[in-house]
């Protein structure tokens, strides 16, 4: 097979967090309900329609993508409730988080980006070679599948990193648990002595390196995927996944990461301007985190641009 024959999915995570329907379901399984109002907590689950753009860049600039599946608990983005806009996006598959637990519905519902994670490569009908994104990653230039698999191996961009335990500076700092501790967690899992940090780039999977794993570790996917809300102990999938494949020389690696990325949005309205205008050219992917929390006039010049770039 080919790289052009290689067939080729998509999956993204979504979550409208602005819905009623949602909040109501989620407050019976916090500790403390008033965190359900907090920026820091709302950031995960907000949005602002940035989906319509992941899913339009996809089409746009990836037409060899066969499927793209949309994963949410009991949701349907916007463009997508009417039955013109379904015949428009007929790549387009919704599938509920009940079709990925299947068999684990007592950790119904659940609130938690890895644990979900965790079951992605459980899609019905999901093709061996997939490309896992978020909601608020965007494609916004032509890409081919070789930037995302050569000869069926996933192409990985990233840099290695030392863990934490082993910089000097780090063992006096408190400790985080966030992005970059859970992919130190999933290195170890792998038995790497560091780790390939990865960034707001779309991931390149394969379904087998997952349900493998997983196959032959039922305590760890049991155990990643019973929280409702993220836990110190979890580890990101995708993470897993990548130093399998490092381990196994079953992938190729690039530095470069053919990225531009945004997750402040407190600098003046001309200075991003300035970055879409004469940063892009040269770069595949782009990356918006908690566009949520972005002041009014730089989220109209932002969802303005991504509509005349995917459009």
């Amino acid at each position: 097979m080919t790289d052009t024959d290689t067939i080729i999915d998509a999956v993204i995570l979504w979550v409208d967090g602005n819905d009623e329907k949602h909040r109501q379901k989620m407050l019976p399984y916090l500790e403390v309900t008033s965190k359900i109002n907090e920026e820091g907590f709302r950031t995960r689950f907000d949005q602002v329609n940035e989906i319509d753009f992941t899913v339009n860049s996809i089409l746009k600039f990836a037409p060899f993508i066969r499927n793209i599946f949309i994963v949410t608990d009991d949701q349907i983005p916007n463009f997508y409730k009417n039955k013109t806009s379904r015949n428009n996006y007929d790549k387009v598959v919704i599938v509920d988080h009940k079709e990925i637990f299947q068999g684990y519905e007592e950790f119904l519902p659940t609130f938690n980006n890895r644990s979900i994670e965790s079951c992605i490569h459980r899609i019905p009908n999901l093709a061996e070679h997939f490309i896992y994104m978020n909601d608020d990653f965007f494609i916004i230039n032509e890409t081919k599948p070789t930037d995302f698999f050569r000869n069926g191996l996933p192409v990985l961009r990233g840099k290695w990193l030392n863990f934490d335990e082993n910089i000097f500076y780090k063992k006096f700092s408190k400790q985080r648990f966030g992005h970059k501790y859970a992919q130190q967690s999933s290195a170890k899992r792998a038995g790497m002595s560091k780790y390939y940090n990865f960034r707001h780039t779309p991931h390149p999977l394969r379904k087998s390196t997952l349900a493998n794993y997983f196959s032959e570790n039922k305590n760890e996917f049991l155990e990643n995927i019973k929280h409702r809300f993220r836990k110190k102990t979890q580890f990101l999938p995708q993470g897993l996944s990548n130093h399998l494949e490092i381990k196994n020389e079953t992938c190729y690696l690039e530095s470069d990461l053919r990225l531009v990325y945004f997750r402040s949005y407190k600098k003046p309205l001309w200075w991003y301007k300035y970055k879409l205008e004469n940063k892009t050219a040269e770069k595949l992917f782009m990356g918006l985190q908690s566009l949520d929390q972005c002041p009014e006039k730089t989220l109209d010049f932002f969802i303005n641009w991504l509509r005349k770039r995917t459009s």
